[in-house]
């Protein structure tokens, strides 16, 4: 019973910590999808703030922060303490193992996958990749 208490905080404490991390999103006014990504944040202790920009700010946010092309999506949000991106519909529980990883840059989930955060139900088969196009996590 200890073992299985104590496994059970350890995978725990990093969904904890990362709970309570400042983000900053930026999006579109318009983008419905966006604001049902920040409230699945929102739900999981993140502190989101929203930026609305236009195309071209958009445009700019994703070269700044250096989104791979192929990997962007509707939004884009930045761990205000760490600078990682976040491209996309990502789950939260994604965010906390990116957070929990500092030499991963940003993750994506490309596009507008309808199994993601904001867009419709979780299945378990949403890809989170990393920058390098590499798989991240599967929620």
């Amino acid at each position: 019973m200890r073992k299985l208490l104590l496994l059970a905080l350890l995978t725990a404490a990093p969904l904890a910590h990362a709970a309570g991390e400042a983000i900053t999103v930026y999006k579109s006014a318009s983008c419905g999808c966006c604001g049902g990504w920040i409230e699945h944040m929102r739900a999981a202790g993140y502190k989101v703030k929203a930026v609305d920009l236009d195309a071209a700010g958009m445009e700019k946010i994703k070269q700044t922060y250096k989104v791979p092309e192929g990997l962007g999506s509707c939004h884009t949000a930045v761990i205000d303490k760490t600078g990682q991106v976040i491209e996309g519909h990502v789950p939260a529980k994604a965010v906390a193992k990116l957070v929990e990883t500092p030499r991963v840059k940003g993750v994506s989930a490309p596009g507008m996958p309808m199994n993601s955060p904001g867009m419709g139900q979780m299945d378990g088969k949403l890809v989170t990749v990393d920058f390098q196009g590499k798989p991240f996590s599967k929620d």
